[in-house]
């Protein structure tokens, strides 16, 4: 049987000499959304209504900065023949853990500055973070990047993922591995567990720590199947996104025991 395949275009949109992509859209909605989820439980919780307004005016573009260079970083050989190519973000290359550490650096600055707690704020927004994080990937899929090896459609058939999702799996003649819906399912799985955990009234910081957990675990099964990941030899052909998931898990789990057996009277999440 004989199918037309015709990729979705990246193009969302062309004012004039300038192109709005879908990848940028994508992006730019999942803060959005993210944003909203956030504001909604900040203000309930006590925070000022600018509070994350304001960090966000820091913490996006800075974050954006650091998935960038990230990702440059870690694909420096191809970059320095290239140099032109590095702020062209619109094509993509942002790496989600660049962001992560990034925001995580700038909400933990911003906190001290405004005398409030990390950790209660890091609880508060890790369900926002993941959001944007399922949402983000499917700029992966318009950009046809981040995917696995290759399938065959039948294979994709199997999943009962419609023809737009599979079609647009069709690089260059071969159909692959839809990765990005796999780690966009699993985010947004999360996304939800990390709402019902809130009801849990853990400690303080521990949602922040399950999200942590949660999400590098995903992601270290998903990037093995990945076939544009750095892979360092060093740690026995691992990827580089699987060893930082490793060390994020290790250093999430430790903190938890850590904190339970020397704080004796810990802070809880709705405190």
């Amino acid at each position: 049987m004989n199918f037309v395949v015709a990729a979705i275009d990246p193009i969302a949109i062309s004012l004039g000499p300038i192109d709005v992509r879908w990848y940028g859209v994508i992006i730019v909605t999942g803060i959005i959304l993210a944003y909203l989820l956030g504001q909604r439980e900040m203000v309930r919780r006590g925070f000022d209504p600018d509070f994350l307004t304001d960090m966000l005016l820091w913490a996006v573009p800075l974050s954006i900065i650091g998935a960038r260079l990230y990702y440059v970083v870690f694909k420096w050989e191809y970059y320095s023949a290239n140099p032109s190519q590095i702020f062209q973000v619109w094509e993509g290359g942002l790496a989600i853990h660049g962001a992560i550490i990034t925001a995580i650096i700038v909400a933990y600055l911003f906190t001290r500055k405004r005398n409030a707690s990390f950790l209660k704020v890091a609880d508060i927004l890790a369900p926002s973070l993941l959001l944007g994080q399922a949402i983000g990937r499917w700029g992966n899929f318009i950009n046809q990047e981040a995917h696995g090896g290759e399938v065959t459609r039948n294979f994709l058939e199997s999943l009962l993922l419609p023809d737009w999702i599979i079609n647009q799996m069709y690089i260059e003649g071969s159909y692959y591995h839809p990765t990005f819906l796999y780690e966009s399912i699993w985010n947004f799985l999360g996304v939800i567990l990390l709402l019902l955990l809130r009801r849990v009234n853990l400690v303080r910081g521990e949602i922040f720590f399950f999200y942590l957990i949660w999400y590098s675990f995903g992601r270290f099964f998903i990037e093995g199947m990945r076939t544009d990941s750095l892979i360092l030899e060093l740690f026995g052909g691992l990827r580089a996104a699987q060893v930082i998931s490793v060390v994020i898990i290790a250093v999430a789990v430790g903190l938890i025991i850590f904190r339970r057996m020397t704080i004796k009277k810990p802070a809880h999440y709705l405190d």
